[in-house]
């Protein structure tokens, strides 16, 4: 059905074709449309602050809800990846996985994934005050966790190339000296070494 729209112009009204109407209906469609768009982004635009974001995960983490720990930690290492809070998030999203903390994947899963976190630390921020933190705990998980003594002990050289005055150089070294003993063995090591 095709409305008629009257106007007056220059003291006479005029009827607007059918077309003109359908226009005008298509602009205010568009209009209602974009305005709803608009209110949309704005709703949106509540984003949280990697310093909001890493109090909300560390307050997730104590009380135990991981996934939303997990999530705020993720959201800042991937909306803010240049931030300074960035290596300490990561740092903590490794140590979850590391410690198998996180539902619906395998144990060896969890562990790959945190190594890559780790290391990633190192990679991605190695002037951050995390990144000889990050190194050693990847060469750590390798050697103790995945028993890959060959990674663990590039990892380890690598720390002490980078890092050798580092409060962690001596645990590295002894890592090394260690690497791929048992509990009962190092213990019997070190008491030989005190006779």
């Amino acid at each position: 059905m095709d409305y008629y729209i009257r106007c007056k112009f220059d003291n006479q009204f005029i009827i607007l074709l059918p077309f003109l109407n359908k226009l005008l209906l298509k602009m205010k469609t568009t209009i209602i449309t974009l305005s709803f768009f608009l209110l949309f982004l704005y709703g949106c635009g509540d984003k949280k602050t990697a310093v909001e974001l890493l109090t909300e995960g560390e307050k997730f983490a104590s009380e135990e809800n991981l996934p939303e720990a997990v999530l705020s930690y993720e959201t800042i290492i991937k909306d803010y990846p240049d931030d300074e809070l960035a290596p300490e998030a990561t740092v903590r999203l490794a140590t979850i996985y590391q410690n198998k903390l996180v539902k619906n994947i395998s144990e060896n899963e969890s562990l790959l994934k945190s190594l890559e976190l780790f290391k990633s630390v190192y990679k991605k921020y190695p002037q951050s005050e995390q990144a000889p933190m990050g190194l050693f705990m990847a060469g750590f998980v390798q050697a103790n966790e995945l028993n890959d003594f060959d990674g663990a002990t590039e990892t380890y050289n690598t720390f002490l190339k980078d890092y050798p005055d580092h409060e962690l150089a001596a645990s590295a070294k002894e890592e090394l000296d260690n690497m791929g003993l048992t509990p009962e063995e190092v213990l019997q090591k070190n008491i030989t070494r005190q006779e």
